[in-house]
């Protein structure tokens, strides 16, 4: 697993375990555009990340604060 992957783990893990996750937006790229869900909904459209994987969130956000940036 790389590091990437193993960083959103991390905050999804936190974000649901241990946090509110009412609080969180996922953007994630869906063809050609980048789509906003919290975080719940997000988990429940990807049918706990097999239909949406990891590798196409772009960023994780907790009301203002990006915890997750993909890198370019």
């Amino acid at each position: 697993m790389s590091r990437r992957k193993g960083r959103l783990r991390e905050v999804f893990s936190k974000a649901i375990y241990a946090d509110d996750p009412k609080l969180y937006i996922v953007s994630y790229r869906d063809f050609d555009s980048i789509l906003d869900l919290p975080l719940l909904e997000f988990v429940r459209l990807s049918e706990n990340f097999e239909l949406i994987p990891l590798s196409r969130i772009s960023s994780i956000r907790r009301e203002d604060k990006v915890l997750y940036q993909k890198s370019s």
